[in-house]
Formats: structure tokens, C-alpha cells, sequence
């Protein structure tokens, strides 16, 4: 199986989560915290925005993946992939500047959430014009 758009947003997200990973590890050094935050606001909040990013990249990167393997037009998988990237990166923006609600954050939300569904329902539609009466 081929799936050479969603590499492109499965790597691009990847490297999102590495810049996450070393801020977070150059926030550790600095504070000289080695697990939790330390009680040091900077690293709990840049330990939050990283688990955001793992918590809803995943699934919606399967997401992308199925649809993209179940034939969805290569410029539908293009837009779902780049509003993922885009939702991901004002959520990082967003939440890194401020633990409150931020355009960046609010907008970041709702893209990724929205991709997230936007995908689940074109699976599920695929799956229903699929379905020939065998499971």
C-alpha cells in the first residue's frame, strides 16, 4: 500500500512533536527537573501543548491514512492533511503563548477537531457505499 500524502503529514506532524520534545527537554535542563514539571508553570505548559499534540495527531493521521488507502481524491487528502498541520501548529502557537483561551488555541482546536470528524464521516460514507451486504 502507497500512501505517499499522508507520509507527507505523518512527517510533517512528526516534526512538529520533535520541536515539542526538545522544548520541553530544554525547558527540563534549565529547570533541572527530570520528570513531572517541577512546579515550574513554563515546563507544565509546554508538557501540556506536546500531550495535545499526541493526543489528536494519532487519529487523525489514521484517519487521513484510511481514506487515502480507501481512495479518497488525492486533493481532499491534501486539504484534511494541511488543515491538520495548520490546526496543530495555531494550537501550538496559541497555547504556548498563553495557558487562556488564544485565537491560536480555540482555532487550532477546532481545525484538528474538525478534520477528525470531517474524516471519520468520508470513512464512514465510504464504508456505506462499499458495503455490499458482507462484513
Amino acid at each position: 500500500m502507497n500512501l505517499p500524502i499522508t507520509g507527507l503529514y505523518a512527517a510533517l506532524c512528526g516534526l512538529i512533536v520533535v520541536v515539542l520534545v526538545l522544548r520541553i527537554v530544554g525547558l527540563r535542563r534549565k529547570f533541572r527537573v527530570g520528570i513531572g514539571d517541577g512546579g515550574q508553570k513554563p515546563l507544565a505548559q509546554a508538557i501540556r501543548v506536546h500531550g495535545n499534540a499526541v493526543e489528536t495527531m494519532p487519529i487523525a493521521l489514521i484517519l487521513l491514512a484510511i481514506f487515502e488507502a480507501n481512495g479518497g481524491l488525492y486533493w481532499i487528502v491534501h486539504v484534511f492533511g494541511a488543515a491538520l498541520v495548520l490546526g496543530r501548529l495555531l494550537h501550538v502557537l496559541g497555547l504556548s503563548s498563553s495557558i487562556g483561551i488564544t485565537f491560536g488555541r480555540f482555532w487550532g482546536t477546532v481545525l484538528t477537531l474538525l478534520v477528525i470528524i470531517g474524516l471519520a464521516i468520508a470513512n464512514l460514507l465510504g464504508f456505506v457505499a462499499s458495503f455490499n451486504g458482507a462484513v
